[in-house]
């Protein structure tokens, strides 16, 4: 009969079984998908710093403190990328553009992650970089961006400042030459997001999730997510069932979660004001487009305060051992605030986009995590020590 083979096999389902046994025998990294990327075949034998594969964390713990069915939330852990960010998936897609564009300077504006990911990038590849930052982010951001040795250049203003700016550079005989990672190279760019789609649903046994809590900047990653999911339905890879895809921001930046709650299909551009820097993005790109995706999902987009922020920090690493930046610490109160209003079916799975390393946000907990007590080195002194300490939990508890 046409279109099986000897064995009464469709062909479709020959292809499927090829596709997920390639995916299957790949590397531990997102070139495990390149047949699914705008890369060249060869891509893994090139200098490239390999990103992806990271952790998906089955959060009993958190669930609990969240009052989620132990056993359903997962947290994609992508603080575990070479760089500490989900970044370095969308330049290690960014850079193999600009190879076959035949750029040497690789740039980007940045919030600080994109920034990192950008000069280790480039000095793995042996690309010139420079990259612009607003000039006030955390200094975590700023070593990690500085330490590969290419330019660092800190303008005045915010990020949608420094985008600006970046886009005009790219028209000017000064940026000759530049690939501008997240500007004229952004259609390439964006796709390495797609990986976290394919990696969670390939860590779940490839099944769609029924949740998905994801943080909102530009909106790329939201976007590119779906998409990744949409392409992994269409290849018979996972089968297809309704799945929600929620959006995290924070309140003193949240022109997405304004509109959406406001029922717009248009974003109006804020001023950010908050401590979520990786976040701080006034003028989404993809604002529009996550408000398409947020409406035809049936999720929904919420904010939290600064101070919520920190409070889902503590709460993860606690719980999880995770210690995320101010983002995830958005994400995480996000998902409480979802699980309150009892958004999270006990049967579904929820999966946390968690997409950067606390280490790069210290000042948004330092003091904040209760004192060191010191001690002499006797055991008689630890014991009354730890007796005080108790003393004053009691209080503090009463």
């Amino acid at each position: 009969m046409a279109g099986n083979n000897h064995n009464g096999t469709p062909v479709y389902k020959r292809i499927q079984n090829a596709i997920r046994k390639r995916i299957e025998a790949g590397p531990a990294n997102i070139w495990r998908y390149a047949p699914l990327l705008p890369v060249p075949a060869d891509v893994a034998e090139k200098p490239n710093i390999n990103p992806g594969w990271t952790k998906l964390v089955k959060a009993d713990n958190l669930a609990r403190a969240l009052g989620v069915t132990p056993g359903k939330l997962f947290v994609k852990d992508d603080s575990g990328n070479p760089t500490h960010s989900f970044k370095d998936r969308v330049v290690a897609q960014a850079i193999e553009a600009a190879r076959a564009f035949d750029f040497t300077t690789l740039s980007c504006s940045s919030t600080g992650n994109l920034a990192g990911a950008v000069g280790a990038a480039a000095a793995r590849a042996g690309f010139r970089s420079c990259v612009f930052i607003p000039h006030d982010l955390e200094q975590g951001k700023i070593v990690m961006a500085a330490v590969y040795g290419g330019e660092l250049v800190g303008i005045e203003g915010n990020y949608d400042d420094v985008n600006r700016f970046c886009s005009e550079l790219i028209g000017d005989p000064a940026g000759e030459g530049w690939g501008f990672v997240n500007v004229n190279l952004r259609p390439y760019y964006a796709e390495g997001s797609k990986t976290l789609a394919y990696e969670i649903c390939e860590q779940l046994g490839w099944q769609l999730p029924d949740q998905l809590v994801v943080p909102i900047a530009s909106g790329s990653q939201l976007t590119k997510i779906d998409k990744g999911l949409q392409e992994l339905i269409k290849l018979g890879l996972v089968e297809d069932k309704p799945y929600k895809i929620f959006g995290a921001q924070a309140e003193g930046c949240s022109p997405v979660s304004t509109a959406f709650k406001a029922g717009h299909d248009v974003v109006r551009p804020q001023k950010p004001n908050t401590i979520a820097k990786s976040l701080a993005i006034g003028n989404p790109a993809d604002g529009p487009y996550v408000l398409d995706i947020v409406n035809r999902t049936g999720g929904s987009i919420e904010d939290v305060t600064d101070e919520e922020a920190v409070a889902g920090i503590r709460l993860l690493a606690r719980t999880e051992g995770i210690f995320t930046e101010t983002a995830g610490g958005v994400t995480v109160s996000v998902t409480k605030k979802l699980a309150e209003q009892g958004r999270f079916k006990p049967d579904e799975i929820v999966v946390i986009a968690i997409t950067g390393n606390g280490l790069k946000t210290q000042e948004a907990v330092v003091g904040k995590l209760g004192e060191t007590f010191g001690i002499q080195p006797n055991l008689a002194s630890l014991e009354a020590a730890l007796k005080t300490e108790k003393l004053l939990a009691g209080v503090a508890m009463g």
